[in-house]
């Protein structure tokens, strides 16, 4: 029914409306979500702050786009931290999803939109959940290779 990313929210008002979810319980929603990106971005971040995209190029990359309501989330957060360009790139995407995002960002690199699309996952031959635990591992292993190579001499 929605997304939130940092400051930003995105909430599909017709979803809500036609699944009869009350003012309440989206209330209840929200406030439990945010309460979890809380917790992952202290998480993920190790207590270090959003990064500084002010006047910087932005990426943003998601495993696909369905509704797009993250994805949305994502990118008007990601807006409000003033970067000099905002980039979405997705392997597969639904065609409303890709032509609501091609409005939002600078660019989106979408390298399929099949005609027939449900669900991201349908594209993938493996498509489990990620824990907290390989995130940690993969952005630990991220740092790593940044600092090794941002230590290794310039060559001329």
């Amino acid at each position: 029914m929605g997304a939130i990313a940092g400051t930003a929210r995105f909430l599909d008002d017709r979803t809500v409306q036609a699944l009869g979810i009350s003012d309440e319980d989206v209330d209840k929603t929200i406030a439990r979500e945010q309460a979890e990106m809380k917790r992952r971005e202290e998480l993920y971040r190790g207590g270090k702050p959003a990064p500084d995209l002010h006047g910087k190029s932005a990426i943003l990359i998601d495993d696909g786009l369905a509704t797009g309501s993250t994805m949305l989330a994502a990118v008007r957060y990601a807006r409000s931290l003033k970067p000099a360009r905002l980039i979405i790139g997705v392997p597969v995407g639904s065609e409303e999803a890709t032509a609501r995002l091609r409005k939002e960002a600078d660019e989106l690199v979408c390298l399929a939109t099949p005609e027939f699309f449900s669900a991201v996952g349908e594209w993938y031959r493996d498509f489990q959940q990620v824990d907290d635990a390989e995130v940690e591992n993969l952005l630990a292993e991220s740092r790593r290779r940044l600092r090794k190579h941002m230590a290794a001499p310039a060559v001329a």
